[in-house]
């Protein structure tokens, strides 16, 4: 488990010199629903591939992560030459017969002969030497890798956390605005009421008075909120991977909110529920960055 969010962006690059050749790693992770792991190694690399893969899921839970490999082999492994010998004396073979058909015809070069198709073996170093560098290289470049989204994620926390505080404050705004406006919205019935030139049952009128705060009543979604508010703070003081526990709550943040919105007969509470809605919306946003 680690002891913060992490994001589910970053970039790490790191390089290491060997007897053969340079190696360098480069990682690009964005946001993404689940891991996907795309890499871009060289032909010969393949029968490595399955265990980069593993090692990158042991660093990463989330997010698309884009890796590339760069083998760069020196001067002396670049300059070796390798023929097909076999194919060198078949036209070697060839030509000597042509000159028996066609006499006096000018026997090919060796050069001319080395310039034949196949003839240079298209060589490449042998790979297999680099596959411990590669992976410790790829497990140091995981590191830094972790390091960067490990400090974006701080930064992601620390929004999250002032924005629980903003909403948190607007709640009690909502909560110590309640009793005045169950009070003002049951005043203007009665003032309603009694307008009219009828005979009015107290009791009936009571019913409507209660029903009437019953509507008005946000006692159970300020509750809710506030339970979601610190199931959020627990979340993120957790530090595992928490991205998708985070949206669940985000779209519970919204349905609490626009409940209380629907129910709003004043001006104030109506504004605070409308900057509410604000606040959950940036923590949205934030929260599709975390791994």
């Amino acid at each position: 488990m680690t002891d913060a969010i992490h994001s589910m962006t970053g970039f790490a690059r790191c390089e290491r010199e060997t007897p053969i050749a340079t190696l360098c790693w480069e990682l690009r992770t964005v946001n993404h629903r689940y891991l996907d792991v795309s890499l871009r190694i060289h032909e010969s690399l393949r029968p490595l591939e399955a265990d980069l893969r593993a090692l990158i899921g042991q660093h990463v839970n989330r997010g698309k992560v884009d890796g590339f490999l760069s083998v760069q082999f020196n001067d002396a492994e670049q300059s070796r030459v390798e023929l097909d010998n076999h194919l060198l004396r078949s036209l070697r073979d060839a030509s000597q017969t042509a000159e028996q058909v066609f006499r006096g015809a000018r026997a090919p070069s060796v050069l001319e002969l080395m310039k034949w198709p196949g003839v240079i073996r298209d060589q490449r170093p042998d790979t297999t030497s680099l596959h411990d560098d590669i992976e410790a290289l790829l497990a140091k470049t995981l590191t830094a890798l972790g390091d960067m989204r490990s400090r974006e994620g701080a930064h992601l926390a620390t929004t999250l956390l002032q924005r629980c505080d903003e909403i948190a404050q607007l709640t009690e705004t909502i909560a110590a605005r309640r009793p005045e406006v169950i009070a003002a919205s049951q005043q203007r019935l009665r003032e309603r009421l009694g307008k009219l030139d009828v005979e009015t049952d107290p009791a009936r009128i009571e019913t409507e008075l209660v029903l009437q705060a019953q509507k008005l009543d946000v006692d159970e979604e300020l509750d809710r909120l506030h339970g979601h508010l610190n199931e959020t703070r627990h979340i993120i003081a957790d530090g595992s991977p928490c991205g998708r526990k985070l949206d669940f709550l985000m779209q519970e943040f919204n349905r609490e909110a626009n409940t209380i919105g629907s129910k709003s007969a004043d001006g104030i509470t109506t504004k605070a529920t409308v900057d509410m809605k604000v606040a959950i919306e940036q923590m949205r946003e934030q929260v599709q960055n975390i791994e």
